[in-house]
């Protein structure tokens, strides 16, 4: 039906479904044209009216067919983003399609990385403080004890349970399970005897019967804490050592180890029994000074008195290094006594070397006793020289760095003006090594023996002034270097005798074999308690490594030799000793409190005004059996 509306445009009526188009005046819609064409047709339109009617039933199914489908793709996507939202930010993919996420994902990566490393620097701080704080308490625990009388200079304090690393505690536990090996070797297969024949599992006097293995060991079985093996030692000592022997000793080594191994022993314990048998080697050792000058004869019969100069002596001369390494012990066992009589015949040789002392402080190795006049030979830091110098040094700190003992600290002065004469360095590597001098010629070797130097310098650099104090503590750290390589050169990472400088070829090793000697960590332990640079301890530890591998057998430890059958008593006196303190704290016989001698006894520092008279301990803490010095 059509109807004219007032404004004269025509309109349709509309089925539902119909669309809004509106017609332009004058003109029918293209539908208005169709409905026109349908109108004209009445078959095409019921044709054309069932097939919409159909297409009204499939719209239907269809668009109930699609909200069914969209109902399930949201459930889906529910599941998916309950499962899976939070994987999705561990996934890199997220983030590269994410550039601004990416960022702020760095930003606080960044951040939260900075504020734990902030945390882990104040808590390492932290523990540093905490250590140092425990080392003062203890060391002022210590001071109050002696003031109070407690001990009256015997009194050793333990370690309390201070940070520690594990790795120190681990090294130091294999070191004591080594010493713990040595030591059972000897007392399964040499108990009593010098020295352990390791290959033919027996003993050997090489000292005469004075049991240089037990009493070189006494004071390393006590700090380490190995109470057993060390009361069993005691027993030895109290019912067999006996001195009255018809044998011609020499002064030097028993000096260094009998009457060194006992005083520190004494130190160390206060057990009186170690003092009294000091007292009694040292009586015998005596006679040795009855010269024209007081410059020992290095060579006396225990039994009879009577004192000599070796065979092989140049003119029956002295040697420097065994006339000059006694003023420790002896001015230690006067202090121990209340006696002046040790001190006043080891103190008149550094009186007498004093009046003819040269400029540059360097002696030959032979030294007349009769006049006091060097002799033409060999100036050298390594054999038969090394440790006069040492102890020039050493007394000096022995005696508390006083003006009392003023004099000793010049001529090492002096003596070290002269060794900076004899260093020089290698090519093409500038490996700084000591080199000997005969005459005015120099000799481009030096001895393992001379690696002691580098502990010698750092251990009196603070002696001096700012600037020489860190030229002589470089001077250490490069010999020190030199010292590592004479081990790191060799097919068994142990170093020979003795090492020659070649220009263009560094160094070339002279005498192969390794006779187990402590000089390089010796140094290493002196540098790595006087810096704190760890590196020390990690070339002390791959030396022990060393031994462990190519001298350690089922009965004890070997020299490197083809031919060698002989365990050193300085193994289990040194260079265990040595290698455990390296990886103690440095309370552990403190260098404040304690001096060593040349065979690494400690020492208790006194000044020259005080005694230390044997008294009972009233109180000891331990810890771990690590005796605090």
């Amino acid at each position: 039906t059509k109807n004219e509306n007032p404004l004269g445009i025509i309109s349709f009526l509309k089925p539902d479904n119909s669309s809004d188009e509106v017609p332009i005046r004058g003109r029918a819609t293209p539908r208005q044209n169709r409905r026109m064409d349908m109108s004209e047709d009445p078959t095409s339109a019921t044709r054309d009216g069932e097939r919409r009617q159909l297409g009204e039933l499939g719209s239907d199914e269809q668009r109930l067919r699609k909200e069914k489908e969209t109902q399930y793709i949201k459930m889906a996507r529910g599941r998916s983003i309950t499962s899976s939202g939070i994987w999705r930010y561990l996934n890199p993919a997220y983030y590269l399609r994410r550039p601004k996420r990416l960022a702020l994902l760095f930003f606080v990566f960044v951040s939260v990385s900075m504020v734990v490393w902030d945390r882990m620097n104040l808590a390492r701080e932290h523990e540093v403080e905490v250590y140092k704080l425990n080392e003062e308490v203890l060391r002022l625990e210590q001071m109050l004890e002696e003031l109070k009388g407690v001990g009256n200079g015997k009194t050793l304090m333990t370690q309390k349970d201070v940070p520690q690393n594990p790795v120190d505690i681990e090294r130091r536990q294999k070191v004591k399970e080594a010493m713990l090996h040595a030591w059972s070797s000897y007392e399964k297969y040499a108990w009593g005897k010098d020295e352990l024949q390791p290959r033919t599992k027996d003993g050997t006097d090489s000292f005469g019967g004075l049991g240089a293995t037990m009493i070189d060991s006494l004071d390393t079985l006590y700090i380490m804490g190995l109470h057993e093996q060390f009361q069993k030692a005691r027993e030895w000592v109290a019912t067999s050592l006996d001195f009255d022997k018809d044998y011609d000793a020499s002064m030097f080594e028993t000096t260094i180890r009998v009457v060194g191994g006992l005083l520190s022993t004494y130190d160390l314990s206060g057990d009186k029994l170690f003092l009294d048998k000091a007292k009694d080697i040292a009586d015998r050792l005596l006679p040795a000074w009855n010269t024209p000058t007081g410059i020992p004869y290095n060579i006396i019969n225990l039994r009879s008195g009577n004192a000599h100069n070796p065979s092989w002596a140049a003119g029956g001369a002295s040697i420097l290094a065994d006339s000059g390494t006694e003023q420790l012990e002896f001015i230690a066992l006067s202090q121990r006594t209340g006696d002046p009589k040790y001190q006043q015949k080891v103190e008149k040789v550094i009186t007498e070397l004093n009046k003819n002392f040269p400029a540059d402080g360097l002696l030959p190795i032979y030294i007349n006793p009769d006049n006091g006049n060097p002799s033409y030979s060999t100036t050298t830091f390594g054999a038969m020289g090394d440790s006069f110098y040492e102890y020039l040094l050493k007394v000096w700190v022995q005696g508390n760095k006083t003006s009392e003992v003023k004099l000793y600290r010049e001529m090492w002065e002096k003596s070290m003006k002269g060794l900076l004469s004899l260093i020089n360095k290698s090519t093409p590597s500038s490996f700084t090594y000591i080199r000997e001098k005969n005459g005015n010629n120099f000799v481009d070797k030096m001895d393992e023996l001379a690696c002691f130097a580098p502990g010698m310098l750092a251990l009196g650099a603070s002696g001096y002034g700012p600037d020489e104090e860190k030229k002589f503590l470089t001077l250490a750290e490069e010999l020190a270097w030199t010292c590592y390589n004479f081990y790191q050169s060799t097919p068994t990472k142990l170093a020979g005798e003795n090492y020659f400088f070649n220009a263009g070829q560094d160094m070339s090793v002279g005498t192969s074999w390794n006779i187990l000697r402590p000089e390089t960590v010796e140094s290493l332990f002196y540098l790595w308690r006087l810096t704190g640079n760890k590196t020390y301890q990690e070339w002390g530890w791959n030396i022990f490594q060393a031994f462990e591998k190519n001298s350690r057998i089922e009965s004890g430890y070997v020299n490197t030799g083809a031919k060698d059958n002989k365990m050193q008593s300085f193994f289990l006196a040194e260079t265990l000793k040595y290698l455990y303190l390296l990886f103690s704290p440095p309370s552990v016989i403190s260098l404040d409190e304690w001096v060593f001698n040349t065979e690494a006894h400690p020492l208790k520092i006194v000044a020259r005004n005080e005694q230390r008279k044997p008294t009972i301990t009233l109180r000891q803490r331990r810890f771990g059996g690590i005796i605090k010095g």
